[in-house]
């Protein structure tokens, strides 16, 4: 699937739904849970694959090991995102400067 920044996805297998904040250049296969990630629920939920269990948090940013791809959790759910197989990392807050 070729991503476009500010895309909507909803998991085909529990309740999590992100949004798209930088897509990389080419092709990827995005999955929650184990199954695609999709633009409209289905009307039956698939089960989440054990390995894929870890589960997403709602404001929390998850990107790549390359930094190529990075989303946004806007609905929490129980299942893991993936791209093209390898779990996305949950990236790290940075701190912001004390102001007196």
């Amino acid at each position: 699937m070729q991503l476009k920044t500010g895309a909507r996805l909803k998991s085909s297998v529990c309740d999590g739904e992100i949004m798209v904040v930088k897509a990389p250049a080419g092709p990827v296969e995005l999955t929650c849970g184990g199954a695609p990630m999709v633009e409209t629920a289905p009307a039956e939920r698939g089960t989440i694959h054990p390995d894929h269990a870890v589960g997403i948090r709602i404001g929390k940013r998850y990107i790549t090991e390359d930094g190529e791809l990075e989303v946004l959790c806007v609905k929490a759910g129980d299942g893991g995102i993936a791209a093209n197989g390898q779990l996305l990392l949950q990236k790290d807050t940075r701190q912001l400067p004390k102001t007196d």
